[in-house]
């Protein structure tokens, strides 16, 4: 789609009548408008596409706000699934505080479908351990990771002791490491198949290659992906609404479903920290109109 045609198709979604308080920073608004959107279409609705994609949220996108608010504006998303940054569930916490916080997001009819991104650079079973008995305490079958290739091998020991899935996130071409997921596969092509990447969609478009491309291309070892849009191909500044940007989120979303893509599509929505929804908002309205258009 061009960007005029994107517009108007977001146009045509009716966002203009999400309620002023669901786009606030109270609860009560949030939790209203969740109420009546529940009424109308059911908890988890347009969550899982007809064609098998299943659309989630990385809570970092609501890093600014506590947890019992990033769990109502979750649900006002209409989706169930959420993948937990360490604000809304902290390393330092607890087990007991990980139980009341992993309980909290059950009892809300969230389901917990990872956590992270988790920096995991220090190459020791200490620390290594840590973030594992984090995920298992947090109830988190995935983890998406920052690791090195050094520490790879030691992080592999731990996925099979704990059968806890890694997704190796990208952060583009400042990233040392792992600037995209072309650069992980090689280094994790004999590791256990629990071993994998996290597509993070913005990063990957920096580093030149196409998104679709490289889903493709990652097959089985894509475990997770974070969904974000830019307006400018090589500039981490130009995140925008998912579909008013430059990536082609049409053809990657065609792709994922082809490829029988079975993990999530997060949206990590990095910008307007202080007032996300409504860009979330637009985001998730622009994704499930390209998935009822698969379906159709």
């Amino acid at each position: 789609m061009s960007p005029k045609t994107r517009r108007e198709f977001l146009g045509t979604l009716g966002l203009g009548t999400l309620a002023a308080g669901a786009l606030g920073g109270d609860v009560a608004g949030v939790t209203g408008f969740w109420a009546a959107d529940a009424r109308a279409a059911g908890a988890s609705e347009g969550a899982k596409s007809a064609v098998g994609l299943k659309l989630g949220v990385a809570s970092y996108s609501l890093r600014q706000f506590s947890r019992t608010y990033a769990i109502q504006a979750i649900k006002s998303l209409g989706t169930p699934y959420v993948n937990i940054k360490s604000f809304h569930l902290p390393y330092e916490a607890s087990p007991a505080e990980l139980a009341a916080g992993k309980a909290e997001f059950e009892a809300a009819g969230l389901e917990i479908v990872g956590g992270g991104t988790v920096t995991m650079t220090v190459d020791t079973d200490e620390d290594v351990r840590r973030y594992f008995e984090y995920a298992r305490m947090s109830g988190m079958p995935l983890m998406v990771i920052a690791p090195t290739r050094q520490t790879l091998p030691r992080i592999e020991r731990f996925v099979r002791e704990y059968d806890i899935a890694v997704a190796i996130h990208n952060h583009g071409p400042t990233d040392e490491h792992f600037p995209g997921p072309q650069d992980a596969l090689p280094v994790i092509r004999d590791m256990d198949p629990r071993v994998g990447v996290c597509l993070d969609v913005g990063h990957t478009a920096r580093t030149g290659i196409d998104v679709a491309e490289i889903a493709e291309m990652c097959g089985a070892r894509l475990l997770d992906l974070h969904m974000k849009d830019l307006t400018d191909l090589t500039s981490v500044e130009s995140q925008c609404v998912v579909g008013e940007g430059a990536i082609p989120i049409g053809r990657l979303l065609e792709t994922l479903d082809r490829i029988g893509y079975d993990g999530f599509i997060n949206l990590e929505y990095e910008i307007d920290a202080s007032n996300p929804l409504p860009g979330m908002q637009r985001s998730f309205a622009f994704m499930r109109g390209v998935l009822d258009g698969l379906d159709a």
